[in-house]
């Protein structure tokens, strides 16, 4: 197998929804962007993109997921906040889903990240575009 490189500042954005449906849209515009990198999954391997969560100004994009493989996300630009959004992840914070892995996120600015998976990608449970919880 050859060796795969590419120019990501070359690389046209995806809609999210081509990979996990229509969930990834609020009010007919995407809210998550892709730039795949690498897609080995035919050939049994994993996939590699990295994934732009854009929210409208004041909302918080809301993701729910099952990881299809050993999920590995590293936060580049942005960050995850909690559901009042105050921000809890940062650049430069890692994180990884086991297979199987429940998780979730919430997202209040446009946020960059690498994601690599081993195999298949998450199984995305719900996206929703949400206001803030107002904190107590």
């Amino acid at each position: 197998m050859k060796a795969i490189m590419q120019r990501t500042p070359e690389l046209q954005w995806m809609p999210a929804s081509e990979l996990y449906g229509e969930k990834c849209l609020y009010n007919g515009r995407e809210v998550i962007e892709l730039k795949v990198l690498s897609d080995r999954r035919a050939e049994g391997g994993g996939m590699a993109y990295l994934m732009k969560l854009n929210p409208p100004i004041g909302k918080l994009i809301k993701l729910i997921a099952v990881a299809g493989s050993d999920e590995h996300v590293y936060l580049l630009q942005g960050g995850y906040c909690d559901r009042t959004g105050r921000k809890l992840r940062f650049p430069g914070d890692y994180v990884l889903n086991p297979k199987g892995h429940p998780h979730s996120a919430f997202v209040g600015e446009e946020s960059v990240s690498l994601v690599v998976y081993a195999g298949e990608p998450d199984q995305m449970e719900e996206v929703a575009v949400v206001d803030p919880v107002l904190p107590q």
